[in-house]
């Protein structure tokens, strides 16, 4: 596929999104229609897609409209490139440019690709980080790993990883985590993957759990598991009996042969009551993901102030069922990919207050500025018997 013709078809695919389809499912949809579209050029419309979707509101501007064409052309004209020059009507290229295509500056709002019913609860969060915060939700994440610790050191899976021209540097987040700097598109075919040595995750998950108070035969329970990376981290950390839960069990089928190739022992559970108490619970909760838009910056677009009430109410009913499951003196961890202080610390303080003899012992905030997602965790102390 041409340069042009690939935008034609990442145009193709944001009309489908912006008209209510998953971008996930309008690429995937495109790229069986289209056999004659090698991995290169799948991969680079996808790259044009989601650029365009995290900066939606600043290249509709530049692109005269909220349109796959208007992203598109506000794609081209953010990065320097005069649209003109491939937006030719030729074979497979966008039509020609006409006047309805004209730029208009963006707002401070639309520069920053902030939606507007969000701007309040995130300057009271992020406070002086809040533009740079916001500015750097523009961009591409980085790629992290978690080095298996259970298999190998941080040293010796970067030597594997070089040896599959894997380039990474150790990330100051975690002990564990390494920055993908170069192969990245490598990775889940290379031995050090398939072999156990490394998971992708982000770093700042990856310090979520190693701010866990974990020690060698502590019963622990991942509540909301979901694909189980957490879970694997945690067994990672110490020698534990450990059980993974979601409300969708789907969501962990791949937990078992992930587990199996990192040399992880988990028990999946429908009904984690049966088996408690615990030592210790770790509530990674369904929150706004707002830490996260680098990596699903649809989510940016998709959340509503009813939507976010109704997450608001779904953590508190699973820290109070959580509380519930915790031994005497045991540890609840609450965890979010938010940067919204009511999933957070709001959060935390509701819990304590309506939760007699429960102390907060610990809380975090991560933002992007320090490399990873943006999350949340604070260990909350069980009162003993």
């Amino acid at each position: 596929m041409t340069p042009a013709a690939r935008l034609s078809a990442a145009i193709t695919v944001l009309d489908q999104v912006l008209a209510g389809q998953s971008a996930e499912h309008a690429l995937t949809n495109w790229g069986r229609a289209s056999r004659y579209a090698g991995s290169g050029d799948r991969a680079a419309v996808r790259d044009v897609v989601f650029d365009c979707l995290r900066c939606r509101r600043s290249f509709a501007a530049l692109g005269g409209a909220e349109t796959g064409r208007g992203l598109v052309l506000g794609h081209l004209r953010a990065a320097g490139q005069d649209p003109a020059a491939v937006f030719t009507g030729e074979g497979h290229a966008p039509a020609m440019l006409t006047d309805q295509d004209a730029p208009r500056v963006p707002t401070t709002l639309e520069a920053m690709d902030c939606p507007d019913w969000l701007e309040i609860r995130l300057r009271q969060s992020l406070v002086d980080d809040f533009s740079a915060v916001m500015a750097a939700l523009r961009a591409r994440a980085p790629v992290f790993l978690r080095v298996n610790l259970a298999r190998c050191d941080r040293a010796r899976a970067q030597a594997a990883l070089a040896a599959e021209g894997i380039e990474t540097v150790p990330h100051p987040l975690a002990d564990t985590a390494l920055e993908v700097t170069a192969g990245a598109r490598k990775i889940q075919n290379s031995a050090a993957y398939l072999e156990g040595l490394v998971e992708l995750q982000d770093a700042s998950s990856q310090a979520v759990v190693q701010a866990l108070p974990l020690t060698d035969g502590l019963r622990v329970l991942d509540l909301c598991a979901g694909g189980g990376g957490k879970t694997l981290a945690l067994a990672a950390r110490a020698r534990l009996k450990l059980f993974a839960h979601d409300a969708d069990p789907r969501r962990m089928r791949d937990l078992p042969p992930r587990a199996t190739r990192a040399g992880a022992k988990v028990i999946l559970t429908e009904t984690p009551e049966k088996t408690a108490p615990y030592d210790a619970i770790l509530t990674d909760v369904p929150c706004s993901g707002s830490g996260s838009w680098r990596r699903d910056p649809e989510g940016k677009w998709r959340l509503t102030a009813a939507r976010l009430a109704d997450l608001t109410a779904l953590q508190a009913r699973i820290m109070d069922r959580a509380a519930a499951m915790v031994r005497p003196g045991g540890v609840l961890a609450y965890a979010t990919c938010s940067l919204l202080a009511e999933e957070n610390g709001h959060q935390v303080m509701a819990f304590v207050a309506r939760t007699p003899g429960w102390q907060a012992e610990f809380f975090h905030s991560f933002n992007p500025l320090q490399g990873g997602d943006g999350f949340f965790v604070a260990i909350l102390r069980a009162p003993k018997a």
